[in-house]
């Protein structure tokens, strides 16, 4: 969705609605598509001031595998976006509050997905606390322990040998 902001840049008191849904289905995360339903976009672009401001709230549901237990995520994300819009910035200074807008327009779609890529996690987990599995037998530790016998420190298996004569 692309917004002419040009109104807004000249001084009107116009407000610039935003509800949408953003198709997220070239999103890849790890090796995967998580967001299948797309991002739903709402706020709004007005002029106070003479700043231009960008308000959104994106929100979407996160459908993947928990990078620990390999278990089905299914996660219900939001977040707030506050940016000031700019025509330019002086000395080529790069600001995170600051969105420079060419020409006027305002490319919607690509800051949002961006926005999206960066608020998702290094790694997914299906809660903070997951145990993952079993590196010998796979059991996934969540549901309580495994038969594994813990291995023996390789310095110390001499030591055990000695036990295991008696």
């Amino acid at each position: 969705m692309k917004i002419d902001l040009t109104n807004l840049f000249n001084g009107n008191d116009e407000v610039i609605s935003i509800d949408y849904t953003l198709n997220l289905n070239d999103l890849i995360y790890g090796t995967y598509n998580p967001i299948k339903n797309g991002a739903t976009v709402k706020g709004s672009a007005y002029q106070k001031a003479d700043v231009v401001y960008l308000d959104i709230s994106v929100s979407f549901q996160f459908d993947g595998v928990c990078d620990r237990c390999a278990e089905e995520v299914s996660k219900n994300m939001n977040f707030n976006l506050n940016k000031i819009l700019v025509s330019s910035l002086a000395n080529d200074v790069d600001y995170d509050d600051y969105i420079v807008v060419e020409n006027g327009v305002l490319d919607l779609d690509e800051l949002v997905t961006e926005e999206v890529q960066l608020f998702l996690p290094s790694k997914m987990l299906c809660n903070d606390d997951c145990k993952g599995l079993c590196y010998k037998c796979g059991k996934n530790l969540n549901y309580g322990k495994c038969d594994c016998k813990k291995d023996v420190d390789p310095r110390m298996a001499a030591l055990l040998q000695l036990l295991d004569e008696e």
